[in-house]
C-alpha cells in the first residue's frame, strides 16, 4: 500500500466553501497520487475556529471547532469513498458526554459508504499547554482500528513519546501506528520525531508522522508550527538502514509517500537480526528484576 503524510500548513478559511475546497485539494492530490492511506495532523481543525471568528480566543476556539467537527469528519468521509482511500482526520477538540473538558480527537475513515467511520482515538497524555491553559483532557482508551489495510494504531503527539501507550496497540495487533503531531518549536517536533522512531524500532512496525507546519498567527493556540512529515520502519531486515522510508523537508507543506509492503512488517517480526517486539516481555521482566534488587537492605 501507498501511505501519504501530510506537512500541512493551517489556514484562516473565511467560509466553509473555503475550508473544504482546501481540504478536497489536499485528498485529491494524494488520491491522484497513488496514495491508500492519508494522514492528516493534530489540531488541524482549529482552521475550524476561523470560521466562526473566535480562533484569537483559547476557550471560544475550542468550542468553535468542536462545534463543526462532526460537518468536517462527514466531508472527509465523502472524500474517502469518492476517491476510494482512507483517511485519518485532523484531529480538533470534541466535548461529549463522558467527559467533563474537550478531548482531543481523530477518527480514521474508509471508503466503505455502509460504514465509513472505523474508529476514533482521542489523546492520553496532555502536554503542559494542553493541561495547565487550555484544559484539555485525556479521553479514551487506546484501542486499534482493524481496516482492509491491517491493523492500525494512533498515538497523537505526545503519545508517541510513550512506549507503554505504543505498546499496549502493538499487543491489541497493531502493524501501523499513525502519529498526528502539532509542535511549536524543533525541539518539539524532534521529540515526536525520535519518539515516533523509537517506537518503529521496540515494535518492529511502521509509524507515520504528519505534523502541522508554519505560522498561524489568528490563533494563540496553534500559531507556531514546526515539522516535517515521515514515515519509518525498524532498521532491521527490509527497511533501510537508517530506519527511515519516507522524510519531508523541515517545514516544506506537502504530501510525503512511501510504498509498504504489510508482509514486511511479519517478515522482520519473524527473521529480523533482533526480535524487538518479541523480547518486549523479557525487557519488562528484566526491569521487574532490577526494581527488586533495589528493594534489597
Amino acid at each position: 500500500m501507498r501511505i501519504a503524510t501530510a506537512a500541512y500548513p493551517l489556514d484562516a478559511p473565511a467560509t466553509w466553501a473555503a475550508y473544504a475546497e482546501k481540504q478536497i485539494a489536499w485528498v485529491r492530490e494524494a488520491a491522484h497520487a497513488g496514495a491508500d492511506l492519508l494522514v492528516f495532523p493534530e489540531y488541524a481543525r482549529m482552521e475550524l475556529a476561523a470560521l466562526q471568528g473566535v480562533a484569537h480566543d483559547l476557550e471560544a476556539s475550542l468550542h468553535a471547532a468542536a462545534a463543526l467537527a462532526e460537518k468536517a469528519d462527514h466531508l472527509m468521509a465523502d472524500l474517502a469513498q469518492g476517491y476510494g482511500v482512507h483517511i485519518l482526520c485532523p484531529s480538533g477538540p470534541v466535548f461529549d458526554e463522558d467527559h467533563d473538558r474537550p478531548v482531543n480527537r481523530a477518527w480514521l475513515l474508509g471508503p466503505d459508504p455502509a460504514a465509513p467511520f472505523l474508529g476514533h482515538q482521542d489523546k492520553q497524555v496532555m502536554t503542559r499547554f494542553e493541561r495547565e491553559t487550555w484544559n484539555v483532557v485525556p479521553g479514551d482508551p487506546p484501542g486499534v482500528i482493524d481496516t482492509p489495510l491491517g491493523r492500525i494504531g494512533i498515538l497523537i503527539c505526545y503519545d508517541a513519546e510513550f512506549p507503554l501507550l505504543a505498546r499496549a496497540l502493538v499487543d491489541q495487533g497493531a502493524e501501523i501506528l499513525l502519529v498526528p503531531s502539532c509542535t511549536d518549536t524543533e525541539h518539539g517536533y524532534n521529540r515526536v520525531r525520535i519518539g515516533s522512531m523509537a517506537r518503529a524500532l521496540e515494535n518492529q512496525c511502521v509509524v507515520v508522522q504528519s505534523p502541522t507546519v508554519g505560522d498561524a498567527p489568528w490563533s494563540p493556540a496553534v500559531d507556531e508550527n514546526v515539522g516535517a512529515a515521515g514515515i519509518f520502519g525498524p532498521p532491521d531486515l527490509g527497511f533501510p538502514a537508517d530506519g527511515i522510508l519516507a522524510q519531508g523537508a523541515l517545514n516544506e507543506p506537502g504530501w510525503v509517500m512511501a510504498d509498504i509492503d504489510p508482509a514486511a512488517i511479519a517478515r522482520v517480526r519473524a527473521e529480523g537480526a533482533v526480535f524487538n517486539h518479541a523480547h518486549w516481555p523479557e525487557s519488562a521482566t528484566r526491569a521487574a528484576l532490577a526494581g527488586d534488587e533495589a528493594d534489597l537492605p
